[in-house]
């Protein structure tokens, strides 16, 4: 008879990184999320945190967490449908559609279970999901949790979303789902064309902000206000609350009636305690900063920038990126496990990537700089990438 646990005895990639000490993932961080970490007892500078605008640990962000304890305790002990619901949590929603230029919000606990509950409870039988084959991974799982079909399309190729559309039956429900910003290459979907070639094909449109909301557009509002497409374009904006909002948590906004539906429909919503009160007065505190002040989102492109430049004048190529994010292609899945291993020891923490993450022969290293960085920090990374790619042979 079979043991249901043999795969994970017979699972040892993990374990060989190990023993052969270039293993970079869940490393055991001591401190807060500013832009030098402890880990091990040593100071690390972070260069491969979601936290872009620096609030995990700002004064404002902590005092309004703390107060948010003391009215309504660590959590609500049950689901927003019965128990858990709060005033903190209703406001917030109303903040973040109007935010967004939309009717109606809804959270959920966190920003995967936002897209499983969002898109599984949308798609059903006879409908289609249209995706970028980059999306992220919550929304292809969404899919998955669905009664629908998965069609996928080349990364960010227009002629491709049309050829995919074309082949769908007319009279089929058609969900487009992109991500704004892409998580490990740093690039803008091109969002007026998706949105002429669905309208072309009857489909609805999704986007994904979780990169987006807080850096790009002009107030910080993301993909839509970037393009200026906030006038029904898109009908579904979507993100999670773990990167410039700097705790846990998603959200969706959308017509009011879609928003109504899904608050009674998605499982993943309904079937799960709400977020502590201090997680939604974080992202409310959040919310409110980033609205009032772009010193942090304007220091951190200039930030970029000088990353940007200073890795590009080394030889390294970053792709296309043209956000905060900044993939440092390295080559094989060899190649970046010894660039880890080699920033590690200089001091430098950053996210190794590799295949099947990233297509083969395309791994890299994921940099991602805080608006609390200085330009001292900027120029170590700089130098410990000149060090550790030349001792590779990455570069010359």
């Amino acid at each position: 008879m079979a043991d249901i646990f043999e795969k994970c005895r017979n699972y040892k990639d993990a374990k060989i990184a190990m023993r052969m000490g270039i293993y970079g993932y869940f490393q055991p961080i001591e401190s807060a999320q500013g832009p030098e970490v402890m880990l091990g007892g040593k100071k690390y500078i972070m260069a491969g945190s979601n936290n872009y605008l620096g609030l995990a640990n700002d004064p404002e962000m902590k005092k309004a967490a703390l107060e948010a304890v003391e009215k309504y305790g660590t959590g609500v002990a049950g689901s927003r449908l019965l128990n858990g619901n709060t005033k903190l949590a209703d406001n917030l929603e109303a903040k973040l559609a109007k935010f967004k230029r939309k009717q109606a919000g809804l959270l959920f606990a966190t920003g995967y279970q936002m897209n499983l509950g969002v898109v599984s409870c949308l798609i059903k039988k006879g409908d289609y999901a249209i995706v970028d084959k980059l999306d992220h991974a919550s929304i292809l799982d969404g899919i998955k949790m669905s009664e629908g079909e998965m069609v996928r399309f080349k990364h960010n190729d227009m002629a491709d979303l049309e050829r995919v559309l074309a082949k769908i039956p007319e009279d089929a429900g058609k969900l487009i789902i992109v991500d704004g910003v892409f998580s490990m290459e740093g690039d803008i979907c091109p969002l007026p064309d998706i949105v002429k070639i669905g309208k072309k094909y009857g489909a609805r449109i999704m986007v994904d902000d979780a990169h987006a909301t807080g850096i790009i557009g002009k107030t910080g509002r993301g993909t839509c206000e970037h393009f200026g497409l906030e006038n029904g374009e898109v009908d579904l904006i979507v993100g999670t609350c773990s990167k410039t909002f700097a705790t846990v948590g998603g959200f969706v906004v959308g017509d009011e009636d879609i928003i109504h539906y899904m608050r009674h429909n998605a499982r993943s919503q309904i079937f799960s305690a709400s977020m502590p009160p201090s997680c939604i007065a974080s992202i409310t505190k959040a919310l409110e900063l980033i609205e009032n002040d772009t010193s942090r989102r304007d220091n951190l492109f200039r930030l970029t920038a000088k990353l940007k430049k200073g890795l590009e004048e080394l030889g390294y190529d970053l792709g296309t990126s043209t956000t905060p994010i900044l993939p440092v292609h390295v080559g094989s899945n060899e190649n970046c496990f010894k660039m880890w291993r080699a920033l590690h020891e200089m001091g430098i923490f950053a996210n190794p990537v590799i295949s099947p993450a990233v297509p083969p022969g395309r791994a890299l290293m994921r940099l991602t700089l805080m608006a609390t960085h200085t330009d001292e920090h900027v120029q170590k990374i700089i130098d410990a990438f000149a060090q550790a790619g030349r001792s590779i042979g990455i570069i010359k």
